[in-house]
């Protein structure tokens, strides 16, 4: 069974739950067909012999009978005659009633359990069962009232075997259906299961195929539709939306690494193949290694740049949010960053009581990542403010210079991994800052906004949603 596909199994799990119902049923029907044929032959049986009843005359005198010939049939009783009227049936539709003497004298009709009319008691207008020559009957009296009737009995009788042989003919019907409806419910399962299954179908053959041909631009297309499995299957597409994005920037990463690790790399062996190439002064060798430390240095920054962006920009990274007046912080970050004077900058803050539920490292992170890339790209004597504030339920962080500013057609590439826009005012950067502040804000369901006038400088906006104006207690 467990070896079985799925379709095979459902048709099989159907085709088994129909027949059980339609045995069920059939064993349904059949009681109940039988306590209505019972029914039927019981009231036949009593109607014939209350029909019967009016048909038996009894006459002391017969003389004035035999001159005008109105008698039907004449049977000598007692000291009169019984006149049994043409209408009289002894028999009909197998119900057969008899005209019995109080001692179980049969006078008039026929019964087919006469052989045992003798032990049966007269019960008038009563139903009994009685068996006889091995068949089962079912017998009705009625005592019959009058001058002269009044020691005669009608017995009706009839044999349960009327109702047995219609029974029969259901029995019949359901050797040839059972197997029919079998047949039936097993193609009918099948197709169901087939139809059913089919978006499963598609979603495996989906799969397959990524998993052959390494394309994961396939998607599942299984129309519309709003039940569980187009669910499924949109779950799916989302799943491998997510695994095309994850193995993009796992390309992305890892061209990205290649290309900024080849810079030093290059310089480095450079540098070890010129400083061998013939002895050199204690000077000269000096300098060579200054250059490759610094060349380490860049790199080692770099690789733990990449590796830090690498974790919060896959989730995999463990932060623990607190809520915090981030004010606080702001004013801590920027106090200390006043000391820079980088380019003759100067450092002016603003800030407002603003309570959010945040990871203060990373938020740290950001606020350093923009004020530095402020003083990277600012003017001689220029001035940086930072400015944090509440909007509704909005914390708003804008940095603004008056540096040398962005070209428009850059502005929507500067949140890229290692861009970098003027590298001869980009030091020792990495070109991943604004990228880590840009992740940072999705990390927290926010956004990172840019305005910037080229030569007239530029302000950064973060938005971070949940924001309150006091703490809880």
């Amino acid at each position: 069974m467990k070896n079985l596909s799925i379709r095979l199994k459902i048709t099989l799990w159907f085709t088994v739950t129909m027949i059980i119902v339609v045995i069920f049923a059939y064993l349904a029907v059949f009681a109940v067909s039988r306590q209505i044929l019972i029914k039927t032959i019981q009231d036949s049986l009593v109607q014939n012999v209350e029909n019967n009843v009016d048909e038996i005359e009894y006459h002391s005198d017969i003389s004035q009978l035999l001159k005008t010939h109105r008698y039907d049939y004449l049977i000598k009783y007692g000291n009169g005659y019984l006149d049994i009227d043409d209408d009289f049936l002894s028999k009909v539709n197998e119900v057969y009633t008899s005209l019995y003497s109080k001692k179980f004298v049969l006078i008039y009709g026929s019964n087919p359990t006469s052989s045992i009319i003798e032990g049966l008691d007269f019960k008038d207008s009563k139903i009994q069962k009685v068996r006889s020559n091995g068949n089962w009957y079912y017998v009705f009296d009625r005592k019959l009232k009058g001058n002269g009737l009044d020691d005669l009995w009608l017995r009706g009788a009839v044999s349960e075997e009327q109702g047995e042989r219609q029974m029969s003919g259901l029995i019949r019907a359901a050797v040839i259906l059972l197997p029919l409806l079998t047949i039936l419910a097993s193609a009918g399962g099948y197709l169901i299961a087939k139809h059913a299954l089919k978006p499963v179908q598609k979603i495996s053959w989906t799969a397959k195929q990524i998993s052959e041909g390494n394309d994961l631009k396939r998607r599942i297309d299984i129309g519309d539709g709003d039940d569980e499995l187009h669910h499924l299957a949109a779950t799916f597409d989302e799943m491998f939306d997510r695994l095309e994005r994850a193995f993009e920037q796992e390309r992305q990463f890892t061209s990205d690494v290649s290309h900024e690790l080849r810079t030093p790399m290059t310089v480095i062996n450079a540098q070890c193949e010129y400083t061998l190439e013939e002895e050199r002064t204690v000077e000269e060798y000096e300098n060579a290694i200054l250059v490759i430390r610094r060349q380490a240095r860049k790199m080692t920054k770099l690789i733990n740049h990449m590796l830090d962006f690498a974790r919060l920009e896959m989730r995999t990274g463990k932060y623990t949010d607190i809520c915090l007046d981030v004010s606080e912080l702001v004013d801590a970050i920027c106090s200390d960053m006043k000391l820079i004077h980088e380019h003759g900058i100067t450092l002016e803050y603003a800030t407002e009581t603003v309570v959010l539920s945040v990871n203060p490292e990373l938020f740290s992170r950001l606020l350093t990542n923009l004020v530095s890339n402020a003083y990277r790209y600012g003017r001689e004597n220029g001035h940086i403010f930072v400015h944090l504030r509440r909007e509704q339920t909005t914390l708003v962080l804008s940095v603004e210079d008056d540096g040398i500013g962005i070209e428009e057609k850059e502005q929507d590439k500067i949140f890229q991994r290692f861009y970098q826009t003027d590298s001869s005012r980009g030091g020792d950067g990495t070109g991943l800052g604004l990228a880590m502040v840009c992740e940072i804000a999705h990390y927290y369901n926010g956004t990172v906004d840019v305005e910037s006038v080229f030569g007239h400088g530029s302000t950064f906006t973060v938005r971070l949603p949940g924001a309150t104006s006091s703490l809880e207690i």
